[in-house]
């Protein structure tokens, strides 16, 4: 102990006087001092003629600003250091930048608020650039340092604008395994005898999240610099309009698309910065060969879409219209039909297009699907269509549409917004007062509790406008403005209070940054129409979501044609529809219409982030699918993984992370189930092969439904034994949330082998009781389900 402060006083006499003094202000005094010192000001000639402050400036400054708990996570980072040794310094940027600069890019953007001073080091500190190449000519030093100054300014602005007030990240599973927590919680292969209970202790597995945290952090942090290095466009900067990051979802981004939330998001102006994003990652550069593995195989499933242009489609000046319903047998032979022969063919689904089944009996003199036209030619059904198949008349009427253009008699595609009562309604009185109070009231940056928040504004100039304008008295208006925030029109920046009289500050939905950056479900603001019952939209979201999986999803529910899906009225229709659900009261759901309403959310959810940032490739993609592509519901945010370890399992940590979703004051948390759905992980897909099937839910059903699906999964593969070699293959989900099936290993087998068949199921838990069984965790197919 007495060597430690000996060479701590040693440290603190050889390190520069103006830099330990600057190390010990406080927050408050570090904005004043920025007034001080000027960026070009000349260093004083002490500084830079002293042997110890060039030889200790560098690393005294890069520990600026870490307190001593923070310092041991700097070892982790050697494979950020070990990448920028390998390779990354030969690029002419990281030539020119000085050790310091590289070291405020290995951060993660996470570690931005924290680390704001280390990045006003230039304007702290005149003479660190002079410090660090002391031996260099005097000019010439300076004009290296108004370069990094500038550089720095730059992104202390960008810092400040779009991380001034940042939350704690998101806990979010990507894919990434802990194996030491693995197996410090549950050996995978261990007896399973009937007394046998879970081997090692809370401290191991603590220790390996932490470690496994820190891994994380060192990944973002090499992505981070690799990408700024390499002059790829930052965090920041806008996807242009049109743009896909991946082969299977080619082609699905429509350029000016703004009422879908695809491509370009358009934003307000006093958020434009913050609402733009990057496409770029340095796994693309590895990555485009995954997605178009298993193009001959699904071309050879008679019930598979097919999506990846194996067989191309043949070109028609003609039209072919198929009128169908929902839960239709035969208009799904149909489909399957007109798939085979690779004719392309538009869907009118009279249960989604109601109007159009006065239609179809006018021209048929029936309202029985499914139907074909061929233009104006009524061809009729399937027994129709297989009849002219054989007898080689369907050859006939094809090469007629291959050169005739349709006559006006043939009946027309569906119209955008055809029968759709979306954004349809009474205009909410609320809203309009809300309209005026935005055009009335200041809203700017403000400071509060030594942070800075965006777009927000004060609550007494609320009350001040509203008593004015709706001639009321103080304590009135500050009713109608409780009133407001809990339509979910505005809330406190920091969540603290509903609305209060006074200095506190309040944003308006639309102005929050996650929201105007990670949500897709508001493109043009707060809608003004009254918000509907949450029970009547979630009715016309399954509707929606059936009518999608019915007409593009195979039918075992394995491959989904994602072209399709984006090109198609009835996606149009879900992107309007899911508007509707900013400023929903999701209290009215009971637990069945919630387990069903989120789980067809969850994973039309993930169609749309995949048709939006294209299928994810590696871990980081798959987090920032994850975690950061939301909905905004009820006034609060949702992403898939909030959806999944947030709602349905009841606010339960991620695998492998430390945080729960939600916290105690969170309007989330008295929207979670009050405990896990366990069966739920086998109904939610997130667009992988390993997955389990896509499939619509009801709430008259979801406890027969879910059990369905736990059925299928285990049974098609999720779950397998050799009795004679007493070995089990189990699906990576049962180890990943095993949490939520049992307290060890063998609780876990015996409520999976509930769902298989009656015979397999006694056999297997015939095998738990009388021997010992060894478990494998079958790996993970993280490749699209197209």
């Amino acid at each position: 102990m007495e060597d430690m402060h000996s060479n701590s006083d040693v440290t603190a006499k050889n390190s520069p006087r103006n830099t330990l003094d600057h190390q010990g202000k406080t927050d408050e005094e570090l904005p004043h001092e920025k007034e001080v010192n000027k960026p070009n000001q000349i260093p004083e000639t002490s500084d830079l003629e002293s042997p110890t402050a060039k030889n200790s400036a560098g690393s005294a400054l890069d520990l600026h600003g870490k307190t001593e708990e923070e310092l041991p996570l700097e070892d982790k980072g050697d494979e950020a250091n070990q990448v920028l040794e390998t390779g990354d310094l030969e690029s002419p940027t990281a030539k020119n930048l000085p050790s310091s600069a590289l070291d405020h890019q290995r951060k993660s953007e996470e570690e931005l608020p924290s680390e704001m001073e280390s990045l006003n080091l230039a304007d702290e500190h005149p003479n660190f650039h002079h410090e660090k190449e002391g031996n260099e000519p005097h000019n010439q030093i300076l004009e290296t340092g108004d370069l990094v100054t500038e550089s720095l300014k730059e992104r202390e602005m960008t810092a400040n604008k779009i991380l001034g007030e940042k939350k704690d990240a998101e806990p979010v599973f990507d894919g990434t395994e802990d194996h030491d927590a693995e197996k410090a919680k549950i050996p995978s292969t261990h007896s399973l005898d009937t007394g046998s209970e879970p081997q090692g202790s809370a401290q191991p597995q603590k220790a390996s999240l932490l470690k496994n945290f820190v891994r994380v952090k060192d990944a973002v942090s090499v992505s981070n610099v690799i990408r700024r290095l390499s002059g790829k466009r930052d965090e920041d900067e806008q996807v242009p309009p049109g743009k896909v990051t991946s082969d299977c979802s080619a082609g699905v981004a429509k350029e000016g698309e703004e009422d879908s939330g695809m491509g370009s998001k358009p934003h307000n102006d006093v958020n434009q910065t913050v609402g733009e994003r990057s496409v770029w990652n340095p796994l693309n550069f590895i990555r485009r060969t995954a997605l178009n593995v298993d193009a001959q195989n699904k071309a050879e499933q008679g019930n598979s879409v097919s999506v990846d242009g194996s067989t191309p489609e043949t070109t028609m000046k003609g039209r072919i219209i198929l009128y169908t319903r929902l839960g239709c047998k035969d208009c799904k032979e149909v489909r399957l039909f007109l798939h085979y022969k690779a004719l392309r063919f538009i869907e009118i689904n009279i249960d989604i297009y109601p109007s159009r089944k006065s239609e179809l009996e006018k021209n048929t003199g029936s309202s029985a699907v499914p139907k074909v036209f061929f233009n104006d030619l009524i061809v009729g059904g399937l027994s129709e269509l297989k009849e002219m198949a054989e007898s080689g008349k369907l050859d006939e009427k094809i090469n007629d549409l291959i050169n005739e253009e349709p006559s006006p008699s043939a009946p027309l595609p569906p119209l955008s917004g055809e029968d759709d009562v979306s954004g349809t309604g009474a205009i909410d009185e609320l809203a309009i007062t809300v309209r005026k109070m935005r055009e009335s009231i200041v809203v700017k940056d403000r400071f509060s509790k030594m942070r800075r928040f965006t777009n927000c504004f004060v609550g007494s100039e609320a009350v001040d406008f509203l008593s004015e304008d709706q001639y009321l008295e103080r304590e009135e208006a500050v009713e109608l403005a409780r009133k407001l925030a809990s339509k979910h029109f505005f809330h406190h920046v920091l969540d603290e209070n509903i609305f209060e009289d006074g200095n506190q500050l309040y944003r308006f939905l639309d102005h929050d940054p996650i929201i105007s950056t990670q949500c897709y479900n508001i493109p043009k603001g707060i809608i003004d129409v009254k918000p509907k019952p949450i029970v009547e939209i979630a009715s016309r979201l399954r509707f929606l979501s059936f009518a999608i999986f019915e007409a593009y999803v195979s039918e075992d529910g394995r491959h989904v044609d994602y072209r399709s899906i984006h090109s198609s009225e009835e996606f149009a229709r879900y992107l309007r529809t899911i508007e509707e659900l900013q400023r929903v009261d999701l209290q009215d759901l009971s637990r069945e219409e919630k387990i069903a309403f989120f789980i067809n959310l969850y994973n039309m959810m993930a169609i749309h982030g995949i048709l939006t940032w294209g299928y994810p490739v590696g871990a980081l993609e798959r987090r920032k699918l994850f975690g950061d592509f939301k909905y905004v519901v009820g006034g609060g945010t949702y992403s898939l993984s909030m959806i999944q370890n947030g709602i349905l399992r009841g606010n339960q940590r991620p695998p492998y992370n430390l945080m729960k979703p939600f916290g105690l004051r969170d309007i989330r948390f008295k929207v979670a189930l009050p405990y896990p759905e366990p069966l739920t992980h086998f109904a939610l897909v997130c667009g992988t092969r390993s997955g389990p099937v896509l499939r619509c839910y009801s709430p008259g059903n979801i406890d027969k439904e879910l059990v369905e699906a736990a059925e299928n999964f285990l049974r098609n593969g999720g779950i397998a034994f050799d009795a004679d070699a007493k070995v089990a293959s189990v699906s990576k989900i049962l180890s990943w949330y095993s949490v939520d099936f049992g307290k060890n290993e063998m609780e876990v087998i015996k409520h999976a082998a509930n769902y298989l068949e009656p015979a397999k199921s006694e056999e297997l838990l015939e095998l738990l009781a009388n021997s010992q069984l060894k478990v494998t965790y079958q790996p993970y197919d993280w490749a699209p389900n197209c």
